[in-house]
Formats: C-alpha cells, sequence, structure tokens
C-alpha cells in the first residue's frame, strides 16, 4: 500500500544514528544520506526516510501517529528495544510484551525516536 514512510527530524546525525541501530535489529541496511541532507532506508517492498522539513519549520511528531516495523520474532522485538534505548530512544507505552485480543495475538514494544515520533515494531505470532 505504501511506497514509503518519511518523517522529520531538527538532528539528522542523532536520528540516523537511532535508525541505522534499531533498523539493524530488523535485518536493514545503514540508512544513505542523499544530496539534499534525507535519509533513507530501502527494503524489496518501499523506503523509510528521515528528512529536515522542507518548509524550514521544525519538525515535530504526530499525535497520535504510530510507524510500525515488523519483527521475525520476540527476541527481534526485544532487542530492537533495547538497542533503541540505547541509541538515544525513550520509553513509551507498555514494556515490550503481548497484546491483541482472542483472534490476534502480537508481540510488540514501542519507542519515541530522539525526535518525540512514535515508533514500534511488532511479531505477528
Amino acid at each position: 500500500m505504501f511506497s514509503h514512510v518519511m518523517i522529520g527530524t531538527n538532528d539528522m546525525q542523532a536520528s540516523k544514528q537511532f535508525y541505522d541501530a534499531v533498523l539493524s535489529t530488523l535485518g536493514y541496511s545503514e540508512g544513505s544520506i542523499d544530496d539534499k541532507g534525507r535519509c533513507f532506508y530501502f527494503s524489496d517492498s518501499g523506503a523509510f526516510c528521515l528528512t529536515t522539513p522542507i518548509n524550514g519549520e521544525p519538525a515535530t511528531h504526530g499525535n497520535g501517529m504510530t510507524i510500525g516495523f515488523k519483527a521475525a520474532n520476540k527476541e527481534s522485538v526485544d532487542n530492537w528495544h533495547q538497542i533503541g534505548l540505547d541509541s538515544g530512544g525513550s520509553e513509551c507505552e507498555e514494556p515490550p510484551g503481548i497484546r491483541g485480543n482472542s483472534k490476534t495475538q502480537l508481540y510488540m514494544a514501542y519507542l519515541r525516536d530522539p525526535s518525540g515520533n512514535k515508533i514500534c515494531v511488532t511479531h505477528f505470532m
């Protein structure tokens, strides 16, 4: 459904360092910076991107917005969460664990990145 997701940052270096760390736990390569200073993480199904706002205004996180990444297993979720905390992310939501209902069980973890964006990782059980 999506070709890419792009989020804003006010500190590209801190954001790139954070996402290089957490996305490597999910098997993605280090982000690459283009000639406009944007950072791209590519996969077969799309791209995750970082940018400073084009309009020159400060980047802000979206209230109510969450960006979710897939994980292969519970261990990957736990590793992603710890690496994220160690790399400048901060806690939000509940600790990593099972969420869902009687039909769907998910193992999830949430963080805020250095710019305040809410992200999560999910293993579909």
